[in-house]
């Protein structure tokens, strides 16, 4: 069973950064687009930032130039470095292939923007 670990998240006023990572396998990491997703209470959840294989990356519209997604060297861990936060960004993120297709997601890492 793939196991996705999300951690970085915690409570930040409006404007501020916080940079979340995601540990997986190396084969889940090493040979699939991957994703952050979020989901705001009442809300579906959402695609929020992807990175190929090849490291282009693409975002939402509602966080373009505010968050970057990248993989480190070793491609074993995926981050999203978010800045000038917005209270809009409140959400637990999660990380998965791009399209979802792990099909147990991780427990997700809770982000809170006060205003």
């Amino acid at each position: 069973q793939v196991q996705l670990v999300e951690s970085g998240g915690g409570l930040v006023q409006a404007g501020g950064s916080l940079r979340l990572s995601c540990s997986a396998s190396e084969k889940v990491l090493n040979f699939n687009d991957m994703g952050w997703y979020r989901q705001a209470p009442g809300n579906q959840r959402e695609l929020v930032a992807t990175i190929t294989i090849g490291g282009t990356t693409n975002y939402a519209d509602s966080v373009k130039d505010r968050f970057t997604i990248s993989r480190d060297g070793a491609w074993r861990m995926l981050y999203l470095q978010m800045n000038n936060l917005k209270s809009e960004d409140t959400a637990v993120y999660y990380c998965n292939t791009s399209p979802a297709t792990i099909h147990f997601w991780g427990q997700g890492t809770q982000v809170t923007v006060s205003s």
